[in-house]
């Protein structure tokens, strides 16, 4: 057996702190094992831009793609939700583990520590996530929304400096790196409709070697199975990053449910719908839940903001 596997990993506290928990639970369940992080820093992380004139969400993953695709390192842990829904993965590239589900849900974060509800009238909140924007202006119309980039911690060191009154984040990310204290709201799915992909963590591997046989010890299928059906939506929809798409799937023993919807940016249109069945049709049900609200008009939505 390999005795050391590479880990390739952006350098964020976030994006290390997944990058640990997976090595931890690779060399325990392979004893004799010992992984390797290997700091990635990539495009996204470098940009200051808006994250759609980046190349969207592959500036976070192309360059650690093709460090694995040369075989420089093994194996790599992402956000699914930033690994692009709009192409396909790179050829010799899988996702060989989904990790057991986080919550899905954001978190709003201010510094008086005012809710969603209670932010004043034109209270700036910040945020790059064009979903997010859209949801944001639907709940609070008298609400500023101005882009912030970089990683949560510096997101919140913006806030704390006064750049605008609120941030919009994931719960589960805060959890990861200790920050879960600075949450001042959990904000419901019913008014903050959770990210494709959102809460899970996924190891990608090349399809063939023997990285690919030992990280399926970390895969739970009661993650992959939604994960798939959220996957399966934005790929038929070409969905990018500066496009305004919530999919979330839950599982009821072997029912996948998955409830999907699209915004106009401006929170003042929304589209819906929601698809159930068997959880072995999972990407199934992800194309049908895309093909619903594109009969519904969701392209009108779309067309404007896909690249």
């Amino acid at each position: 057996m390999t005795t050391t596997l590479r880990l390739g990993t952006r350098g964020s506290t976030m994006a290390l702190a997944q990058a640990r928990h997976v090595a931890r639970g690779l060399e325990a369940a392979h004893p004799g094992l010992t992984v390797l992080l290997v700091p990635v820093s990539t495009h996204g992380d470098r940009w200051t831009g808006s994250l759609a004139t980046a190349g969207g969400k592959g500036a976070f993953t192309s360059e650690i793609d093709a460090l694995l695709q040369a075989g420089d390192i093994d194996l790599a842990v992402h956000c699914l939700k930033d690994i692009p829904g709009d192409v396909a993965l790179p050829e010799g590239v899988h996702i060989a583990a989904y990790l057991p589900r986080d919550d899905v849900r954001d978190a709003l974060l201010s510094r008086d520590g005012r809710g969603l509800s209670e932010l004043s009238r034109d209270a700036v909140v910040g945020t790059s996530a064009v979903r997010r924007q859209a949801q944001l202006l639907r709940a609070r119309p008298d609400l500023r929304v101005k882009p912030i980039r970089g990683n949560v911690d510096s997101r919140i060191a913006r806030m704390d400096a006064g750049d605008v009154d609120a941030i919009v984040v994931a719960a589960c990310g805060l959890h990861r790196i200790g920050q879960a204290h600075r949450i001042t709201e959990v904000l419901p799915a019913e008014i903050m409709a959770p990210a494709t992909g959102a809460g899970t963590v996924v190891v990608t591997t090349r399809v063939h070697g023997e990285a690919a046989t030992l990280v399926t010890a970390l895969d739970d299928p009661d993650s992959r199975d939604p994960g798939l059906a959220e996957r399966a939506l934005l790929r038929r929809f070409g969905a990018t990053c500066n496009s305004a798409v919530s999919g979330h799937a839950t599982l009821d023993q072997n029912t996948l449910t998955l409830r999907a919807a699209v915004y106009a940016p401006e929170g003042d249109r929304t589209l819906h719908t929601v698809v159930a069945g068997d959880r072995t049709h999972a990407p199934a049900l992800g194309r049908q839940a895309a093909e619903e609200l594109l009969a519904l008009g969701a392209r009108k939505l779309l067309d404007p903001y896909l690249r």
